[in-house]
C-alpha cells in the first residue's frame, strides 16, 4: 500500500495500488485547487520531493514539459506512486474538508501497519526455521 506524505505538514495518506495521488488525497478527505481532473489543465501540479511515480495515461508536453519531467513535477491527477512518495504543494496547503474520510484513512494506516507486522513475523519465523 503506497503512501503519500504531504510536506510541510507531514500528513500521510494511504493509497490503494494503482491509485492516483489526487484520488487518494480526496478519498482521505483532503482537498486543494484542481481543474479538469484528466491531465489537461496542469492546475494540480505538485512537487515530488522523494520517491518515484508514473503516469497512468500519456501527458502532453504542453502540460508537463521535459524540464518538469526531470525535476520532480508531478501532475497529481495522473500520477500513480511506484511506492511511498513525498510531495510538496505549490503555493497552498491541502485542506481537510471531510473529517469522516480522514478516519477511514486512519483505518487504512492501521491495516497497513498490521500487514507489515505480519510480514515481518512471517519473515522472522521463516529465517528461524532455517
Amino acid at each position: 500500500m503506497p503512501t503519500v506524505t504531504i510536506e510541510p505538514s507531514g500528513e500521510v495518506i494511504y493509497l490503494e495500488p494503482d491509485e492516483t495521488v489526487l484520488s487518494g488525497l480526496y478519498k482521505a478527505g483532503y482537498a486543494y485547487t484542481i481543474g479538469c481532473r484528466r491531465g489537461g489543465c496542469a492546475i494540480c501540479k505538485v512537487d515530488c520531493r522523494a520517491g518515484e511515480f508514473h503516469y497512468n495515461r500519456p501527458i502532453a508536453d504542453t502540460v508537463i514539459n521535459e524540464t518538469e519531467r526531470g525535476d520532480g513535477t508531478c501532475l497529481s491527477c495522473r500520477a500513480v506512486p511506484d511506492g511511498d512518495i513525498t510531495i510538496e504543494m505549490r503555493g497552498e496547503n491541502v485542506r481537510l474538508v471531510n473529517p469522516f474520510l480522514r478516519q477511514i484513512n486512519e483505518k487504512a494506516r492501521l491495516r497497513a501497519e498490521a500487514k507489515q507486522a505480519a510480514d515481518a513475523e512471517r519473515l522472522t519465523s521463516t529465517t528461524t526455521k532455517e
